[in-house]
């Protein structure tokens, strides 16, 4: 008989405790793919309305699921869901490539605006190289980048890609991303492990000519990296000059290197890494800053024999260079019917795990379709015990650590039993407030801990300008308090503005200010 790690052991007994000690700062992500309209919108090319009441329910499912962020498909290949000046309207939103929907909306504010109304942040998932996606069936318009420019680009295989090494082809990408970050409320740009593509057995990707057009003295592989490194300095220069707060994330393939290549390396044998095969050396990104946030896809599960979630999970999170992690879930897997994913365990394992690294900030999983299925019952796991109570988007102290004034709240009672609170944000505020936070704690509380307790976190509001709050007291014999905070746009908490409501024994109300 196998014998289980010790490790497994105490993860399946401490589960249950690490799952009820939520932390108070959790990224909660999942990814929305509009390539071959996957997750979103429906193919059949529904009406908009159609369209928008699909995104919105699917807000709600993750809302509902405990998720604080959307990282939503908005540039599968050189297209757009937005209406854009340098490339044409997605043939997954309309069913041609170039033509606009009608009647004539945005998607991507749409989005934005509904996605920031419940408190969630939106990351805008670009797809750097890849421009057209199946050179077979693929919708391309009149005006698509590779009709104009034809010698930016190499195909390989089914597929044409931006050739990386061509400068011009870089910096209309650069643009296409200023070009988002400049017109539109976006809280991350965030790109995925599509570099230099996967590699098609006994074929070489065919960038020979622009190798020897270069002139560079590096070795071809170095010179491919280089490109990388190139386009993610530049994406992240213009991201920083439009807007400060948004951030640059990267969700490369789980291995960056094989220790049996690299000393540095993860103790796995994946058959391909970052480095050696998708040219994208992650760990030089996060060294220099360049990137924000990292999105290892680990989508294997935990005791694989080649590529171990637990053994992956651990070597990032002594590789972050104090940048975030959020680890990537593959729970497609389900869809696909993978027998070690039938296991009710595994997801709740995941989450339990990474909780127990406090270099990894929290989680993305791929992609939403699957959870509209509810596999193994983990929406229900997540809803009554994983994330039962909402988490906070962790802050990123590097690019801003300048926290919002207290709000000012101001209390009334009417009809003797409802209580009525005012918030408002301090005038002094130098800090765009994105939401505020709403605690109801027991009067008997110790108020210098409670605010880090997820429990005691009762709602989020989500309107800058201000709001009431109106409860009714109670006529039991219970003594609570509520406190909020203001939370500016980096996701730097306020301090607490702290208003007490102490009820009676009996019925009889009065304010308590300690």
């Amino acid at each position: 008989m196998k014998q289980i790690p010790a490790w497994f052991l105490f993860l399946a007994i401490s589960s249950s405790f690490f799952a009820s000690a939520q932390p108070k700062y959790e990224f909660r992500g999942v990814w929305i793919a509009t390539v071959n309209n996957i997750d979103w919108p429906q193919s059949g090319y529904i009406s908009p309305e159609k369209q928008k009441a699909d995104y919105v329910r699917l807000l709600e499912l993750h809302q509902r699921n405990g998720m604080n962020a959307m990282i939503v498909q908005v540039r599968p290949s050189a297209d757009a869901f937005y209406p854009s000046p340098f490339e044409p309207w997605s043939e997954w939103l309309t069913g041609t490539q170039g033509k606009p929907p009608s009647p004539f909306y945005d998607p991507l504010q749409f989005m934005i605006e509904e996605t920031h109304k419940r408190g969630m942040e939106f990351h805008a998932w670009l797809n750097p190289y890849r421009a057209v996606h199946n050179l077979g069936t693929s919708s391309i318009a009149p005006n698509h980048i590779t009709r104009i420019h034809p010698e930016w680009f190499l195909t390989y295989g089914d597929k044409k890609f931006f050739d990386p090494g061509n400068k011009e082809g870089q910096k209309f990408v650069v643009n296409v991303v200023r070009d988002i970050v400049k017109r539109y409320e976006v809280d991350a740009i965030h790109m995925d492990d599509y570099f230099y593509p996967y590699r098609i057995p006994g074929k070489e990707f065919p960038d020979a000519a622009s190798y020897a057009r270069s002139g560079t003295s590096l070795a071809k592989d170095d010179w491919r990296r280089s490109n990388c490194d190139s386009i993610i300095v530049a994406i992240s220069k213009v991201i920083k000059e439009e807007r400060k707060l948004c951030r640059f994330g990267i969700s490369p393939f789980s291995v960056w290197r094989n220790k049996d290549k690299d000393p540095e390396g993860s103790d796995s044998r994946a058959g391909t890494t970052n480095y050696d095969d998708l040219y994208a050396d992650i760990l030089l990104w996060l060294k220099k800053g360049w990137i924000d946030y990292v999105t290892p896809q680990l989508y294997l599960e935990i005791g694989h024999d080649k590529i171990a979630y637990e053994k992956l999970l651990e070597w990032w999170s002594r590789h972050s260079y104090g940048r975030h992690i959020y680890i990537g879930h593959g729970i497609y897997r389900t869809l696909e019917k993978a027998p070690k994913w039938k296991n009710p365990a595994e997801l709740p394992n995941q989450i339990s795990l990474l909780r127990s690294y406090p270099n990894v900030q929290g989680s993305i999983y791929f992609s939403s379709k699957a959870f509209e299925k509810n596999p193994n019952g983990w929406n229900d796991s997540l809803q009554q015990n994983y994330y039962k109570y909402p988490a906070l988007l962790p802050p990123m102290r590097w690019i801003d650590n300048e926290k919002p004034w207290p709000p000012i709240v101001t209390r009334s009672i009417s009809n003797d039993s409802l209580i009525q609170l005012e918030v408002k944000p301090d005038p002094r505020n130098h800090v765009a407030i994105k939401y505020y936070v709403v605690y109801q704690y027991a009067a008997d509380s110790h108020n210098e801990t409670f605010g880090n307790v997820p429990r005691y976190l009762s709602k989020i509001v989500t309107t800058p300008e201000g709001f009431q709050l109106k409860e009714t007291l109670s006529s039991s014999h219970f003594s609570y308090r509520y406190v909020i905070t203001a939370v500016g746009k980096n996701n730097n908490e306020s301090e607490m503005s702290e208003i007490a409501i102490l009820v009676q024994p009996g019925g009889k109300w009065g304010f308590y200010n300690p």
